[in-house]
C-alpha cells in the first residue's frame, strides 16, 4: 500500500517547484544548424541577463558556448527575430556569422583562430532602428553572406524597407552601407533569405506584402543568378493571397520544394506536385524568418515536422510516398531542422520533458538527446499528468485544449473540494500551446492550482478552417472559446466554478483583458503584456509587421470602427469588476507601455483591486531570471487572495485600488 497523502486545500500544497527554479528552466533551444560535422545551436541564458548563447556540441561530445557573454545571439527584424547565425567549416576551423542583439550588426567569428573576437561585418546607422540582419547564408567561394537587410528610413516603426542582400565578409561594409550589395530591385514589405539552387544559377525566396499576414499568402519566387551575383527575372512560382507557403528548400537534384496550404493544409510539393497530401500540417505560421518544417537529405528523403494539433519528426521517402517517424519519447518537435549526411538534429520535449536537442540518423533509426539534456529539477512525481482534450464551443464548435490537473505526491484535498483552475490563453494568437513539460505550469499543478491551456479558434496546427475561424472575430471567438472550456470544467466537476481564473501574454493578455470586460465566468485575471487599445495599436502604436494584422483580425478601421470600440479592453475597462494583475516590460516594441498606462487611467477610481509591474529591460516576452520570478509570485499571490489560499512561502502581492505604473523592484 502506498503512503498516505496529508490533506491540505488546493493552494495550500508546499511545493518544491519554487519561482527561481521555473525561472531557471524558461525558454528553449533553438536556430539548430550543422558546423562541418558538429551540431549547433542557441540556448537561452535566463541568469545573464536573458542572452541567447550559441553552443556547439564538439566531437568528444561535450557542449560549449561558442561566445562569451554579453554576446547575444539573437536578430530583431520583424521584431521577433528568427535564424541570427550560420556556420561553416573551413580548414583552418569553423567560421560563423551572427547578428548581435545590442548593435544588431553581423559579426563574423572564427573560433580557432586563438584570442580571435567577433568582428563587424555590416555597419551601425543612426535612423531609427537601425540596419538589422537576419537568415544569414554563407557563401564562402563567393565571398560573402547572404541575408535579409531590414533598413528603417525614418523615425516610424513603419519607416522601413527590407530586401535580400549580400554582405562581404571580408569586413569591408562594416563601415559602408554602400558595400553592402542588394541582390534583387524587386520590391516586397517582406521578404526571407534567399537560397542558392545545387547549381548556383537560381535562388528562391519567399515574399509578402501588408496587409496580409504570412499564414494568409505569401509567394514563393525565383530568380536567375546572374555570374556578377545579381538577381534577375524573378518569377512567382506558387502561392498567392489565399495560399501561404511557409518554407522553400532546394533539393539535392535541382528540384524546388516547399510547404503550401493551397489544400487547407501545409503539406509538402516538389515542383508544384504534393509529395505526401494529408489532412495534417507539415508547416506553420511563418513567425520568425528561417523557421523549417523540413529539410532535404542527401540521398533524396526528406526529414520533415508533422503532424495534426503537434509535431512529429518523420523521415519522407517522396518516392514511395512512405512516411517513418523517428522513435523516442517526444511529443513534440519544434520548426528547426537541419541535416548532415544521414544526421537530422532538431529540438523535441514531451509532457515529461522540456526541450532538447535531439539527432536523428536516418540509417539506423536511432534518436538520441546530444545538447540541452533534460534533467528533473525535482522529483516528477510532482509533475501533473496533462490531457488532451477536445470541448465543444459555441454552435458545436470543437475546441482543442490541454488539461493540467493539480497533483502532489504527498497532499491531497479535503473530500467535496473543487480545485481553482486559470485558463491560459496563448499569444499569436495565429500560434499553438504544444503539450510538453512547463514548470511554470507544474510551479502551480504542484500547489493544487490547476491549470488549462486552450488552443481556441484560429490557433495553427488544424488547419486553414480552424486558423480563419478568427477572421474578423478575435475579442470573440477567443474568449468564448475559452469560457466554454472553463465552464466544461466545472460543469462536469473537475474545476471550482467560483475559483475560475484567466491569464495570458501578448495576444492572450488581450484575450484575458477581453474575457474580463466581456464575460463574467472569471474571479481574477493576469494580464501580461497586452494590446488593449485596438484603434492604437492599428494606427501605428505596434511594429511595422503588426500594423496592419488587424485588417483580418477586426476588420480594416475605416470599414468597421465600431468593433474597435466595441472590443476594446480600453474601452469597456468600465465592465472590469474582478482583481487583476498587469505586467509590462518597458522596452516592449511591440505591445507598448502607454497601452496599459490609458488602461489603468480608465481603471482609476473604479475601486476594482489590481496592480501593475513594470520591468526595465524587458521587452516582448520576459527573458530574466529576476523578471520572471518577480511575475510568477506576485501571479500567485493574486490567485491566493482572491481565491482564499495560503500558499507557504510566498511573498503577498499589494493590491491596489488606484494605482500607478511603478517600476518592480
Amino acid at each position: 500500500m502506498g503512503e498516505l497523502k496529508e490533506t491540505l486545500p488546493y493552494g495550500d500544497w508546499p511545493s518544491p517547484i519554487d519561482a527561481a527554479l521555473a525561472a531557471a528552466h524558461d525558454g528553449q533551444p533553438e536556430s539548430v544548424g550543422y558546423v562541418g560535422d558538429e551540431a549547433w545551436w542557441t540556448e537561452p541564458r535566463p541568469a545573464e541577463g536573458g542572452r541567447r548563447a550559441l553552443v556547439r556540441r564538439t566531437a568528444d561530445g561535450a557542449t560549449e558556448a561558442v561566445l562569451p557573454a554579453p554576446w547575444n545571439v539573437r536578430s530583431r527584424v520583424m521584431e521577433y527575430g528568427g535564424s541570427a547565425w550560420a556556420g561553416t567549416m573551413r580548414p583552418e576551423g569553423p567560421l560563423v556569422v551572427f547578428a548581435n542583439f545590442a548593435d544588431q550588426r553581423l559579426y563574423a567569428y572564427e573560433p580557432a583562430a586563438g584570442d580571435a573576437v567577433p568582428r563587424p561585418l555590416t555597419p551601425l546607422s543612426a535612423v531609427g532602428g537601425g540596419l538589422r540582419w537576419i537568415d544569414p547564408q554563407i557563401h564562402v567561394e563567393r565571398g560573402e553572406v547572404w541575408c535579409v537587410l531590414e533598413e528603417f528610413t525614418g523615425e516610424r516603426s513603419t519607416d522601413v524597407r527590407r530586401v535580400a542582400v549580400s554582405v562581404p565578409l571580408d569586413g569591408s561594409a562594416a563601415g559602408d552601407r554602400a558595400a553592402v550589395r542588394e541582390l534583387t530591385a524587386e520590391r516586397h514589405r517582406f521578404v526571407t533569405g534567399p537560397r542558392l539552387a545545387p547549381d548556383g544559377r537560381r535562388a528562391a525566396w519567399i515574399a509578402w506584402d501588408h496587409p496580409r499576414m504570412p499564414w494568409d499568402g505569401t509567394e514563393l519566387i525565383v530568380a536567375e543568378v546572374t555570374d556578377e551575383g545579381t538577381f534577375r527575372e524573378p518569377r512567382t512560382v506558387a502561392g498567392g493571397p489565399e495560399e501561404s507557403i511557409a518554407q522553400a528548400e532546394w533539393a539535392t537534384d535541382g528540384s524546388l520544394l516547399y510547404v503550401g496550404d493551397r489544400t487547407g493544409w501545409w503539406n509538402l510539393y516538389r515542383d508544384g506536385e504534393p509529395l505526401c497530401p494529408r489532412e495534417e500540417e507539415f508547416g506553420g505560421p511563418l513567425w520568425k524568418v528561417g523557421q523549417r518544417w523540413f529539410a532535404p537529405l542527401d540521398n533524396g528523403l526528406i526529414a520533415v515536422v508533422h503532424g495534426r494539433g503537434a509535431g512529429r519528426l518523420g523521415i519522407l521517402d517522396p518516392a514511395r510516398g512512405e512516411l517513418a517517424d523517428s522513435p523516442g519519447p517526444w511529443t513534440e518537435f519544434a520548426a528547426t531542422l537541419a541535416v548532415h549526411g544521414s544526421r537530422i538534429v532538431s529540438v523535441a520535449a514531451g509532457p515529461r520533458s522540456a526541450p532538447e536537442v535531439v539527432e536523428l540518423d536516418a540509417r539506423t533509426g536511432r534518436a538520441r538527446v546530444i545538447g540541452a539534456a533534460h534533467r528533473d529539477a525535482v522529483d516528477p512525481s510532482y509533475y501533473s499528468e496533462p490531457r488532451s482534450r477536445v470541448f465543444t464551443g459555441p454552435d458545436g464548435r470543437e475546441i482543442h485544449a490541454h488539461v493540467h490537473p493539480p497533483h502532489h505526491p504527498a497532499h491531497r484535498a479535503p473530500d467535496g473540494e473543487l480545485p481553482p483552475y486559470v485558463v491560459w490563453a496563448h499569444g499569436g494568437p495565429t500560434s499553438r500551446t504544444p503539450l510538453v513539460l512547463d514548470l511554470e505550469i507544474a510551479y502551480f499543478t504542484s500547489r493544487g492550482i490547476g491549470v488549462v491551456e486552450v488552443n481556441y479558434g484560429g490557433s495553427t496546427g488544424y488547419g486553414r478552417e480552424y486558423r480563419n475561424r478568427l477572421r474578423g472575430q478575435w475579442g470573440v471567438v477567443d474568449v468564448e472559446d475559452c469560457a466554454a472550456v472553463a465552464l466544461a470544467l466545472a460543469a462536469e466537476g473537475t474545476a471550482d466554478r467560483e475559483r475560475l481564473a484567466v491569464r495570458g501574454g501578448s495576444a492572450g493578455g488581450w484575450t484575458t483583458a477581453v474575457s474580463l470586460t466581456a464575460t463574467d465566468v472569471y474571479a481574477c485575471g493576469t494580464i501580461i503584456y497586452p494590446v488593449l487599445d485596438l484603434k492604437s495599436f492599428g494606427s501605428g502604436e505596434t511594429h511595422d509587421f503588426e500594423s496592419r494584422y488587424l485588417d483580418s483580425l477586426v476588420g480594416p478601421y475605416s470599414e468597421v470602427p465600431e468593433r474597435y470600440a466595441e472590443r476594446s479592453p480600453l474601452e469597456q475597462a468600465d465592465r472590469i469588476t474582478v482583481p487583476f494583475l498587469l505586467l509590462q516590460g518597458l522596452d516592449d516594441p511591440i505591445c507598448l507601455p502607454a497601452q496599459c498606462e490609458r488602461f489603468l487611467d480608465r481603471i482609476r477610481g473604479t475601486g476594482v483591486p489590481h496592480a501593475c509591474l513594470t520591468f526595465e529591460g524587458e521587452g516582448h516576452g520576459f527573458r530574466k531570471a529576476e523578471t520572471m520570478v518577480r511575475a510568477l509570485e506576485a501571479e500567485l499571490s493574486l490567485y491566493a487572495q482572491v481565491f482564499g489560499l495560503t500558499p507557504p512561502g510566498v511573498p503577498t502581492l499589494e493590491l491596489e485600488r488606484g494605482a500607478r505604473m511603478e517600476p518592480a523592484e
